[in-house]
């Protein structure tokens, strides 16, 4: 097991689970003309990411290391804002753009401390993790 690797999967997990739930509060409190079809996409995306959480927490346990789970340590790894209290729509998708931008570049030093550590599993994951992160930026972006 890589260390360094487990560390990049750490914060690919924060930074994973924070945009989750902050998508949630999304779905559940987005307003105005646009709000069912946001409400569904955000609640298609959250889901989305729940799943991915797991599986980034199943490949830290395949490495043999303990997957964290509390918001102490997402709160230390991760790079994702904290949601303000109010937000219009406009700013809701800006804000989740912004954030699947860091999940990639999460997964980008994950990619490359795995190629590092020649842990070709963990590459190929963090590259088939990018290419979900692109298309929900596609998502997004396309909604402004």
């Amino acid at each position: 097991m890589s260390a360094q690797v487990v560390e990049k999967l750490t914060a690919a997990l924060a930074d994973t689970y924070k945009t989750s739930l902050k998508t949630q509060y999304y779905h559940w409190n987005v307003t105005g003309i646009a709000f069912y079809s946001l409400h569904e996409m955000f609640e298609e995306q959250y889901k989305e990411l729940s799943t991915s959480v797991d599986e980034i927490a199943e490949r830290i346990r395949a490495l043999g290391a303990i997957a964290p789970a509390s918001f102490k340590v997402y709160s230390e790894y991760s790079k994702i804002e904290d949601e303000p209290a109010n937000g219009d729509a406009t700013s809701m998708i800006k804000g989740l753009i912004k954030d699947h931008e860091q999940i990639l570049a999460s997964l980008k030093a994950l990619q490359n401390t795995a190629d590092e550590a020649g842990d070709s599993g963990s590459e190929d994951f963090a590259i088939a993790k990018t290419q979900e992160h692109e298309k929900t930026l596609w998502m997004l972006k396309a909604s402004l």
